[in-house]
């Protein structure tokens, strides 16, 4: 590969802001990028340009930061016909030796030119191609060739590449408040979390542990889990709260209806999670809610669940069906942790509710004396981290 010198970074959403709400965003990303990274920064007209930095490891990093559309490692030279004809062959070469180019793709030049020049990108596209040519004789196919090179003039400085690799999208993270999320070891609420990190929240995240009802391990993949979703969140603090349920959901069971344990147990979560999100200032709630996909996740019980709580609940995942939640699990590395056996919730009625109303949850809840069982439960919170 050509031996890059500097990152030419890309951005979507933040583009189209008011100006001082790109720029307020814009600060953002660049200190995610620092926490993540070694580099010098310079923005150039919604481009970011990362150099003075370890190549190799700031590719893998940069694809895990949100607001990032993608990026392209790249050569920079000054605007001289003469030095970019110089490096286009010796870029050209190199390209040919590790066959990644060749006589017989047809290729394109895309030229892309910003600041006041005596010639346009059209002319400076030519004049590349003209070279790459006349080196290797490879045929021009402007609509669907085998390969691009790119070259970017902004001002004094022209940058070559070939390659744009994408990145995660959305926003940057801490640019859309806090939230509470649900953290179970399961698939969809780290994908949940995950999507609301690529928005732009910064992330509490919350997990009951249910022990009997669960064991040891399954604390423990959140543990993992949490770990893999915060290295989605360079430059922001991700929180990991863990709290005692099982005795709650014992009570659950033993004094309140059989089929209302699922409905019970959501909805308390849901009180839980308020009540940290008043300590930590967060704006809203998340969980990993797909409608239908479970017994509490029907829409009655949606409803239901939530109806005792005034902060915002927001599931990411509301519309989205097993397969895709799955793949993007896999994209972000979760599933594998995920899928790890940890036998499940054996809380779950054999015939849970399905259709449950509020008349049925405040009944239940007068059973259970879920005020003096849910304090117990928030004293016993712990910061993981």
């Amino acid at each position: 590969m050509p031996e890059y010198e500097m990152i030419i970074v890309r951005y979507g959403e933040l583009g189209i802001k008011s100006p001082p709400v790109r720029r307020r965003f814009e600060k953002k990303l660049i200190s995610n990028i620092r926490s993540s990274l070694e580099c010098k920064v310079d923005i150039q007209q919604g481009r970011i340009i990362l150099s003075d930095l370890d190549v190799e490891l700031a590719i893998e990093n940069l694809k895990k930061i949100p607001g990032i559309v993608s990026f392209s490692p790249a050569i920079s030279i000054n605007t001289d016909f003469n030095l970019i004809r110089d490096s286009i062959i010796d870029y050209t070469k190199k390209l040919v030796s590790e066959d990644l180019f060749s006589s017989d793709k047809s290729f394109a030049v895309r030229g892309k030119r910003v600041g006041v020049h005596d010639f346009t990108s059209q002319e400076m596209a030519a004049f590349v191609g003209s070279v790459i040519i006349s080196e290797t004789n490879s045929p021009v196919n402007l609509t669907n060739p085998d390969f691009e090179f790119f070259v970017e003039v902004r001002e004094e400085k022209t940058y070559i590449y070939h390659e744009k690799i994408s990145g995660l999208g959305g926003m940057p993270v801490g640019t859309q408040g806090k939230i509470v999320s649900l953290l179970s070891s399961g698939i969809d609420s780290p994908v949940a979390t995950f999507l609301m990190m690529k928005r732009g929240c910064e992330v509490i995240a919350l997990h009951f542990n249910n022990e009997p009802y669960t064991t040891s391990k399954s604390t423990q993949k959140v543990k993992k889990i949490a770990e893999k979703l915060k290295s989605y969140s360079s430059g922001v603090k991700f929180k990991l709260y863990m709290v005692k349920y099982g005795d709650y959901l014992k009570n659950c069971k033993d004094y309140g209806p059989e089929r209302m344990t699922c409905v019970l147990c959501k909805n308390g979560m849901y009180k839980i999670a308020e009540k940290i999100a008043q300590e930590e200032n967060a704006l809203a709630i998340v969980d990993g809610s797909s409608l239908g996909q479970v017994a509490s996740q029907t829409l009655p019980n949606i409803v239901v669940t939530r109806n005792s709580v005034k902060t915002p609940i927001l599931s990411p995942l509301i519309g989205f069906d097993k397969l895709e939640i799955e793949k993007i699990a896999k994209n972000i590395g979760t599933y594998e942790i995920s899928i790890e056996s940890d036998r499940g919730c054996s809380a779950v009625p054999r015939y849970p509710e399905t259709n449950s109303t509020i008349e049925k949850l405040l009944k239940a809840e007068e059973d259970v004396n879920t005020i003096d069982e849910l304090e117990k439960v928030f004293f016993s919170k712990e910061i993981i981290y």
